[in-house]
């Protein structure tokens, strides 16, 4: 999967699966994002070995990671984590990063709607997404997407300044998902420049 997109300022960008030969832009991408975006996720993204274990698994397959380029540049970094256990196996969680210089560009959206078609070419029925409290934009934008609360497990998730939160855990069926991105993008004015 190989992609050119528009955002809504004209910036085009590239969509293309993650390669081992992306480590280094990787480690800049993960290291220019914020400290307040790095905060409350599951692992320090800019630790060698966390780099090192991200290349691993893309390649492999298992969880496949689309980047966004503006020319040479990761802006954007897109995860779709497959379930292989029989029980759970109909369902996924995605994780996206956006660089703070690329969000209100719909780039966030785009990216969404490749890894849900992704999904769909795995035969996921179901997605799920986790979020520490504190990710409040984050959490906005999810619902707006049409992801529903599930759950919230009290002081369950640790932040990497090792202070408890509660873990927000959100679903959403694909197919309905899929009708709520295209709504998007068909009514949003950048989408006629494409």
């Amino acid at each position: 999967m190989i992609k050119n997109i528009k955002l809504k300022d004209g910036t085009e960008i590239l969509f293309r699966p993650l390669k081992k030969k992306d480590k280094n832009q990787l480690t800049v991408f993960f290291k220019s994002l914020p400290k307040e975006d790095r905060l409350y996720l599951r692992r320090d993204i800019t630790d060698k070995e966390t780099i090192k274990q991200v290349i691993i698994s893309s390649k492999s397959g298992e969880s496949p990671r689309i980047i966004a380029l503006d020319k040479d540049n990761i802006v954007a970094y897109g995860l779709l984590e497959l379930e292989k256990r029989q029980w759970n196996k109909h369902s996924c969680e995605i994780r996206l990063l956006i660089s703070k210089a690329y969000r209100r560009k719909g780039l966030g959206m785009l990216l969404a709607r490749e890894l849900y078609s992704l999904a769909i070419s795995e035969k996921v029925e179901e997605i799920i997404v986790k979020m520490m409290k504190p990710q409040k934009a984050a959490i906005s934008i999810f619902k707006r997407m049409g992801f529903k609360e599930e759950a919230v497990l009290y002081d369950y998730a640790i932040d990497l300044e090792g202070r408890k939160q509660n873990l927000i855990i959100m679903r959403c069926n694909v197919n309905e998902m899929w009708k709520e991105l295209e709504e998007y993008l068909e009514d949003s004015d950048w989408q006629r420049t494409r």
